[in-house]
């Protein structure tokens, strides 16, 4: 006696929507993954681009002081032999280095002879820190991993005009992220006579 097996339609589209549901699974598996990684990626650029930004901003204020200091009446000399580091926070510590002392390569660091600078409210702890200290800014803020720094030396010195060369170092919340500014600052007078042929300037 011959038998014919047929299957049922319901078991046919019981494997069906088993082999669909499983296909779905693995989709969505896929597209959860891959979003997870994109957001990864996106909070480390998010991450890089701020250190960035605070790097450069402490490398300006670095440059700005040394600008401002040029500036003050009686500071804008003819410089002479610098080395080592000292502390610019300290007026009587700033200093010129004469011509020919311009960094070379300024992105060579640590520099052979610098000042540092640290403004107000700024925290300089150990790399990875928070900032605990009320007086240092705002408490819980990422710190700076070092203390910003600046160099001026002396590019031209002719008559009635100096010009400066101010490069400033600043560095992020890791001292892998660091920031280097430069700019040139000229110091310009002029002597004239007043009528009674007396010199003023």
């Amino acid at each position: 006696m011959k038998q014919n097996f047929r299957s049922s339609p319901g078991r046919a589209q019981r494997g069906v929507a088993l082999l669909t549901s499983l296909l779905i699974l693995v989709i969505v598996s896929l597209v959860a993954v891959s979003m997870y990684r994109s957001f990864g990626t996106q909070e480390s650029i998010a991450g890089n681009t701020l250190e960035k930004q605070r790097s450069l901003q402490a490398a300006e204020s670095a440059v700005r002081y040394g600008e401002w200091w040029l500036g003050e009446e009686g500071n804008a000399g003819s410089g002479g032999a610098c080395s080592g580091t000292v502390d610019g926070n300290v007026l009587s510590n700033m200093r010129i280095c004469g011509i020919g002392s311009q960094l070379v390569n300024p992105g060579t660091l640590p520099w052979s002879s610098s000042i540092t600078y640290q403004p107000p409210q700024m925290p300089v702890l150990a790399t990875g820190k928070v900032n605990t200290d009320p007086t240092k800014g705002t408490v819980g803020d990422v710190n700076y991993a070092a203390t910003p720094a600046l160099h001026i030396a002396l590019l031209e010195d002719g008559t009635g005009r100096k010009v400066y060369q101010v490069t400033g170092v600043g560095y992020g919340g890791r001292d892998s992220t660091v920031s280097v500014v430069q700019s040139v600052y000229a110091y310009t007078w002029s002597t004239t006579k007043d009528l009674s042929g007396e010199p003023t300037q």
